[in-house]
């Protein structure tokens, strides 16, 4: 017990706990000036740690952390199994501390963490030239190692790093350098999280310092953050934020500027080349010159030999023992060996260079060996007279060929793996129609503009069958609008004045005159694009897995196949098998280098480093179209073993949009004076519940066109409970039963009844108070979900277990439950009940989910193993949540937990076929088989199996694409159209 925490919230000292000395605070070599910079940055944060039992435990945990870099203090608290940590996150990060916990042989997970204003800035890189796993665990060493920078991800499969990091200490450009010194071309794709990016194109410039005038100019406006020039394409790239400045004040200023006469336009997306289509189209070209030269090669060594009269042809002798087709194979593999196959020394001197091995060292390696070892054939038989031996040039070129055109496949194929972003970006519409309005709102003038040019405030015209531009509010018109691009909801939703419309939904039978609300980076569907990019660069701590074999696949490789060579050369020495086993046209040494090379290029690290990212890409990019945002792989690997879930009633469970069922009131109050002082408290709060007491009050007063209410001072809410505030000199307090008995108003015996009456009936009884005084009761009725019901009887049949958890009374919990047959109910209970709650299940052994709205919730969905916010829209920066469902029905919880489980049935798949094939095919290459049936694999067929594997592990994870969800849900959802 000596190890507990006196207060985590008040210090981080220990009751008499053993002291276990903090290692080194700070990465040898750095300075005493970075520590300064560090100081004041310091992060405290609480890790809920399961599996302790006793002091012994929280010491050898505490001992763990302190062991880290960058660790101020740590302190554990047996009893509560948490650690408090205070650390800097220049040094170490939450997923360290949670990992240095997990070596230690117990589970940590992130609670909660608190910064000390720490600035903090994310910047997502793209990067070319990685082959393999190695290669992206070589540049996110690299930049964790960075002073500064607080976190990085770099994903293999999009070719792409998110950094974050202190701005205050090291830059995005740093951050670029870095990565171009481990061997890689980095260019920066985006910078903080809401900053928008538009490309313009000046035509006019004559000279290099007009466009550095502009730029000045530029630089100089407020928003602005960043400016990138590009002279010979006449390009400016302006980073600015949104909500502060936008792209028609960059053209009016710049074509303003000077005497010079600019035209600025957006730069036009025809000319932008991705990357993507680039390295496809270069590979495409290297593998159709590859093939060019090959083809001879194959031809005169393996075909045209068996014609007579050909091969007489190629056996004609030019010096010595030296024949016209070995000249003829030397000169056709040399292009294709040092000028085509380039790429892999590049690659290979990079790596080499700083300590570690790629795939391009192996093919290198392997192609080498052919190569060279035919030059020394080439040589020799034009030395000397009675030299016999065969070349194997066609091996080199050969195998150089199938592995481009293996990389090119992979590449198409990883390609496709992100169709899902692209498909969200082009839901934006090319151009829309800028109203121009006079003082008193009529429109005076309609102008066609490049939809990337639209600002805030701006005012839009919608007509129908075209594409919202941008988020907004409606200021004229009605129509109904199709959604289900965005949010997956299938029927049309009304919209009038005053509602809130999403950029990219098509608008559908009326025209709308739309006020711009949020643009560029802030808009909805730039949220989504972000967050489902996040998503794929997000590792699933199975990848780990992949990571670490990837340190010592490529030296142990080596080490096989030098062994290989080895042992079949001195078997061939010392003539431990039969010299008919030697095929006629080689020796034993040949025999033995061929098995060694076979061995250094059949096996494949790219198959292993692909089978999770290409899963986790597919499945939330599938997981998206359905209007389930997915953050990233550990959200994916957690659902799927979920086996518990526990449910919010309010907004989950019901609709969501309470109504005012029956009121009574106990003093001589009129209706309408009674809800003219519960409406003024009311509609401060944000809970549904008062938003349906405000909309009841609206239409029972009299003067129905008012919609302001009394002035209401002192206003407080009490989280769980209610709220309360002074009306007209009157203290109003609005709220549950355990809200009045805890500011002593005692509740009289007819409210009691009355209460009783309204939960028996699963409604919601809200008592008033005015001067500390119960003057009536508010039932509110909010209706279950049509699907509740059998939703839970299907996540039954798929052995997860529901739980209701609400702050609502134990009446209405019950009744609620009874309707949807949840056996375990709790009731009553306020956001941190919830979460104690949640821990609660976890030490019982369970993998739990909480389904809730994100807000009130929070608590309950940091502590849950996956956080699912339903119904969340376009608010889908829901920090808490690790699977934000855009749409309010609960069927999408069903899907959710089904597709992680597809998913990750499919990475099993991947790295069991990954796995399997390098532990088959190695011993196979190897030659086990030869002595017992005469098979081999000669080098060449080895590189075609190698370049065969990344696809396939493409291809298979590509499969998810076809995802269909439960024919449960289908049948479920006609069950509803019916109802209604």
């Amino acid at each position: 017990m000596s190890c507990i925490c006196r207060d985590c919230r008040g210090g981080m000292s220990p009751g008499t706990p053993p002291h276990y000395p903090s290692m080194p605070r700070h990465p040898k070599g750095t300075s005493p000036e970075a520590m300064r910079k560090a100081k004041g940055s310091e992060v405290k944060a609480l890790f809920s740690v399961v599996g302790m039992t006793c002091a012994a435990c929280a010491g050898s945990v505490e001992k763990a952390v302190k062991r880290l870099p960058g660790i101020q203090e740590a302190a554990v608290d047996v009893l509560n199994n948490t650690a408090l940590v205070l650390y800097y996150p220049s040094f170490v990060n939450e997923d360290k501390i949670c990992e240095a916990i997990g070596d230690a042989g117990f589970e940590a997970k992130l609670i909660k963490q608190e910064t000390n204003d720490i600035t903090r800035q994310v910047c997502r890189i793209s990067i070319s030239g990685m082959t393999c796993t190695s290669c992206s665990t070589t540049v996110e060493s690299a930049l964790q190692a960075i002073h500064g920078v607080q976190g990085a991800q770099v994903a293999l499969a999009t070719e792409e790093a998110e950094v974050h990091y202190d701005p205050s200490i090291v830059t995005s450009h740093q951050l670029l350098e870095t990565i171009e010194i481990t061997g890689f071309e980095a260019k920066i794709i985006s910078v903080g999280e809401d900053i928008s990016k538009i490309e313009l194109k000046v035509d006019g410039i004559k000279v290099g310092q007009s466009i550095r005038a502009i730029e000045k100019t530029l630089e100089g406006l407020p928003g602005v953050q960043d400016i990138e020039t590009f002279p010979e394409l006449n390009k400016i790239s302006v980073s600015y934020r949104s909500d502060i400045v936008g792209p028609r004040t960059f053209i009016e200023i710049i074509e303003s500027s000077g005497s010079a006469h600019f035209k600025a336009m957006v730069y036009p997306e025809g000319e932008k080349d991705t990357h993507r289509q680039r390295e496809i189209n270069q590979y495409y070209k290297l593998f159709l010159w590859s093939l060019i030269f090959t083809i001879p090669v194959f031809l005169t060594s393996m075909v045209l030999m068996y014609i007579p009269g050909i091969k007489k042809l190629l056996d004609a002798k030019i010096v010595n023992k030296l024949n016209v087709g070995q000249i003829i194979r030397w000169e056709l593999s040399t292009p294709v060996q040092f000028i085509i196959g380039r790429r892999f020394y590049i690659g290979s001197y990079k790596a080499l260079r700083h300590g570690s091995a790629n795939m391009d060292v192996l093919i290198a390696l392997g192609t080498n060996a052919a190569y060279f070892y035919s030059v020394y054939i080439v040589l020799r038989s034009a030395n000397y007279k009675d030299f016999k031996g065969t070349d194997f040039f066609e091996t080199s070129s050969m195998l150089i060929t199938f592995i481009l055109l293996g990389k090119y496949l992979e590449v198409l194929a990883k390609g496709k793996t992100s169709e899902a972003i692209a498909k969200l970006m082009n839901l934006a519409p090319e151009t829309a129609t800028l109203l121009t309005l006079d003082g008193e709102g009529n429109v005076i003038n309609e102008q066609d503009i490049d939809s990337r040019l639209i600002q805030k405030n701006d005012v839009i015209k919608t007509i129908p069958g075209a594409k919202v531009a941008c988020d907004g509010l409606v200021m004229w018109g009605q129509s109904h609008v199709n959604e289900s691009m965005i949010t997956g909801e299938a029927r049309p939703v009304t919209k009038s004045k005053g509602d809130a419309v999403i950029g990219g939904t098509v608008n559908e039978n009326g025209v709308l005159h739309i006020k711009a609300t949020k643009v560029g980076a802030e808009s909805a569907l730039s949220q989504i694009v972000r967050l489902v990019e996040s998503a794929q660069m997000a590792k699933a701590p199975v990848q780990k897995f992949a990571d670490r074999i990837s340190k010592y696949f490529v030296p142990m490789v080596i080490i096989l196949s030098f062994s290989t060579w080895l042992a079949w050369f001195l078997a061939g020495k010392y003539h431990s098998y039969p010299r008919s086993w030697i095929p006629s046209s080689i020796d034993s040494f040949e025999l033995a280098l061929q098995f060694g090379i076979s061995v250094m290029v059949i096996a494949c690290p790219c198959a292993l480093g692909l089978a999770t990212p290409t899963a986790v890409m597919v499945g939330t990019g599938v997981g998206a179209s359905q209007g389930i945002l997915i953050k990233g792989g550990r959200a994916l690997e957690s659902a799927h073993k979920v086996n518990c879930i526990v449910f919010d009633k309010t907004g989950t469970l019901t609709v969501g949009k309470p109504v005012v069922v029956s009121t009574k009131i106990f003093n001589k109050m009129l209706p309408q004076e009674f809800y003219e002082l519960v409406a003024a408290t009311e509609v401060n709060s944000e809970h549904p519940l008062a938003k349906a007491i405000v909309d009841y009050a609206k239409k029972i007063r009299e003067d129905e066109g008012n919609h302001t209410w009394p002035e209401a001072k002192n206003f407080a809410s009490i989280t769980g409970q209610g709220v309360k505030a002074v009306v007209r000199n009157k203290e109003i307090t609005v709220g549950n039963k355990s809200l009045m008995l805890d500011i002593n108003i005692s509740i009289p015996p007819e409210a009691e009844v009355v209460l009783a009456q309204a939960e028996a009936l699963a409604q919601t009884g809200i008592l008033i108070a005015v001067d500390s005084e119960i003057a009536g009761i508010v039932a509110i009725s909010d209706p279950l979900k049509p699907s509740a019901r059998e939703v839970i009887s299907i996540l039954k049949s798929m052995g997860v277990r529901s739980i209701m958890v609400t702050g609502d009374n134990w009446g209405t919990a019950n009744s609620i439950a009874k309707e949807t047959e949840i056996e375990t109910v709790i009731a009553e209970a306020k956001p941190q009940h919830k979460a104690e709650k949640i821990k609660d299940l976890q030490a019982s052994g369970c993998t739990v989910a909480m389904v809730g709205d994100g807000i009130n919730d929070s608590p309950a969905l940091v502590a849950a193993d996956v956080g699912m916010a339903i119904g969340a829209g376009t608010d889908i920066a829901i920090e808490a949540a690790d699977i934000v469902l855009m749409k309010s029905n609960l069927e999408d919880v069903i899907t959710a937990i089904h597709l992680s489980r597809k998913t990750f049935s499919r990475i099993r798949l991947n790295y069991v076929w990954a796995l399997g094939y390098n532990v088959l095919g190695m011993p196979i290459a190897a030659g086990v088989l030869f002595p017992s049936t005469g098979f081999r694999l000669p080098p060449w067929i080895a590189g075609a199996a190698m370049a065969a594997s990344s696809v396939s592990v493409v291809c298979c994870s590509l499969l998810l694409k076809n995802y269909k969800r439960p024919k449960k849900l289908d049948v479920l959802e006609m069950h509803e159209v019916r109802v209604e």
